[in-house]
């Protein structure tokens, strides 16, 4: 009974989350530092969701999520897409676990 208890609690603090904004935030948002803030959320949280599962993807081996880190940062700064980066880094993980 408790877990249904939970989650429900837990549904209805997301849902508040989310809907607040929604409801108390009425017209748009002339700030330009503001804007330009919420702009930069999602990516990074996005960062901050992904650089970390890098390291932890590998199991023991950091040596490994270091090489794919630098690996994607790389790619990323030669403005490559998304899949190759992620490919990239995979393949770099993937090829320093085969070395050591």
């Amino acid at each position: 009974m408790n877990f249904y208890i939970y989650l429900a609690i837990m549904f209805i603090v997301t849902y508040l989350i989310r809907v607040l904004p929604l409801l108390l935030i009425n017209k748009q948002i002339e700030n330009k530092f503001i804007r330009s803030f919420l702009a930069y959320i999602p990516y990074t949280v996005l960062g901050a969701m992904t650089f970390p599962a890098i390291f932890h993807a590998v199991g023991e081996n950091t040596i490994c999520g270091v090489v794919a880190a630098v690996a994607g940062v790389v790619l990323a700064l030669c403005k490559r897409g998304l899949c190759t980066v992620a490919a990239g880094s995979a393949i770099a993980a993937y090829l320093t676990m085969i070395i050591l």
